[in-house]
């Protein structure tokens, strides 16, 4: 038995575990409403299954997004294997949760940030504000602009009389 209690790899089970339930529901159901993630990980760690030209790509971390297109959502216990979209080239991932470093749902401003040992010794998960998470290099591109409806103005002044 040890001395203290470890919060933080208590928080970085459960911050894993909501990131399974929520994964779960949304293979289960989809994507409700808004609501898309940002999901940024370690392309190194031994588990993750990517394509090498991915892994070439992006050789320490990858921020995919989980919104328009993506097919096959299987989750486990320990990760998630998705098929998503890149450049009209369909490949297949495999996430293990211990691979996550960040998980944000930009609709709702919520996110998830897990620290490395390297990046902070206690190994804490924490909770982020929407703007601190990494969204710049987002590699599923972006729908169709014809598929996407924009609202539109119009004068009401043609219909006067």
């Amino acid at each position: 038995m040890t001395s203290t209690i470890d919060y933080g790899n208590l928080m970085h089970r459960a911050m894993r575990s909501l990131i399974q339930n929520v994964l779960t529901d949304v293979a289960k159901d989809g994507l409700p409403g808004e609501h898309h993630f940002f999901i940024t990980f370690d392309t190194m760690h031994p588990d993750v299954e990517i394509a090498d030209w991915l892994s070439d790509r992006y050789p320490g971390e990858m921020t995919v997004v989980i919104q328009h297109w993506f097919d096959d959502l299987d989750v486990t216990d320990e990760g998630f294997g998705i098929t998503l979209n890149f450049g009209d080239n369909p490949e297949r991932l495999y996430v293990p949760y211990d691979a996550i470093r960040t998980f944000v749902d930009p609709s709702v401003e919520f996110g998830l940030r897990f620290e490395s040992p390297e990046d902070d010794e206690d190994g804490d998960a924490d909770i982020l504000e929407i703007d601190e998470a990494p969204m710049d290099e987002m590699v599923e591109p972006s729908p169709d602009p014809q598929e996407r409806k924009e609202a539109e103005v119009v004068s009401l002044d043609q219909f006067r009389k």
